[in-house]
């Protein structure tokens, strides 16, 4: 099978898991975009959705699905999003998409959250994805001289790429990221970081991942 026959794949097996009459956070990326295609097909059966990026919710309108604010909605059953990289103990590496802070908000929101990807998302090690950290701009030498030092990787400016916040992105090329959570503290612990793409803390509480020979649950 073709890469984006397993997204579509693993986009389409999500939607078994939501709950009718709920609302649903959507994620980023193009996994997520299969899972919104789905999504509208039971439009009429759920309340509606919270989305975490601008380009989702370009799609999630086209499709006629309702939209929530995040502020005004108290709490999510649920949470769908995709993965660059994610390991056995289903901890994550998000953001090339540049939408991570937002995913992140809403994946402590929702009460589950539902990792969709194909088998090439699936490490042993996180780390060779590099690893986005969303930077406010005044800030960006700064945070990539701590990045440095106290990472031992090498950040790259992500040019020509602002967030849905208004900021920038470094990534952070040639880490071996055997203590996920450590890591993840250190670097939301730089000032002028908004967050880093680590879902080590709050990592998925089931995973799809599509393959060849269908589709295999984690939990």
């Amino acid at each position: 099978m073709m890469q984006d026959e397993l997204k579509k794949a693993v986009g389409w097996a999500a939607l078994k898991y939501i709950p009718l009459g709920t609302i649903v956070g959507v994620g980023t990326g193009s996994t997520i975009a299969h899972f919104i295609d789905a999504l509208a097909t039971i439009r009429n059966n759920i309340k509606g959705v919270v989305s975490s990026s601008e380009v989702s919710t370009e799609k999630l309108k086209s499709l006629g699905i309702l939209l929530f604010d995040l502020n005004d909605v108290d709490s999510l059953d649920i949470y769908v999003d995709g993965t660059d990289e994610i390991n056995s103990n289903m901890q994550m590496i998000k953001g090339g998409g540049a939408a991570l802070t937002r995913e992140k908000v809403i994946a402590a929101v929702a009460r589950q959250f539902i990792c969709i990807a194909d088998i090439s998302k699936q490490v042993q090690i996180l780390g060779h994805f590099p690893l986005p950290v969303e930077v406010i701009p005044m800030a960006r030498a700064w945070v990539t001289r701590e990045l440095i030092n106290l990472t031992g990787g090498l950040p790259k400016y992500r040019h020509g790429v602002v967030t849905d916040n208004g900021n920038i992105i470094l990534d952070i090329h040639h880490l071996h990221i055997l203590d996920a959570i450590t890591l993840e503290n250190i670097i939301n612990n730089i000032p002028g970081v908004v967050t880093v793409g680590l879902f080590a803390r709050r990592r998925a509480d089931i995973a799809l991942i599509s393959n060849p020979q269908g589709i295999k649950v984690m939990s």
